[in-house]
């Protein structure tokens, strides 16, 4: 493992989406959906979060490939 900081940024990527849509699912949610249209803030903090540290764990591993080829 060359660069351990982009394995660790997808994990915890993948892990803030598994709960961030877990938490879209949930009756809180549902709530907040009947009300306002959209799930609540923490869901979608959750799921945002999860895109950009696996969008930023991919740039990582990327760069870490390049150098190395």
């Amino acid at each position: 493992m060359k660069n351990p900081i982009g394995f660790v940024l997808l994990a915890v990527g993948v892990v803030l989406l598994i709960f961030g849509i877990s938490s879209a699912e949930s009756f809180s949610s549902d709530v907040s959906k009947f009300f306002t249209g959209s799930p609540t803030d923490k869901a979608v903090w959750m799921m945002v979060g999860g895109v950009a540290a696996l969008v930023a764990g991919a740039v990582v591993l990327g760069r870490s490939r390049s150098r190395v080829a």
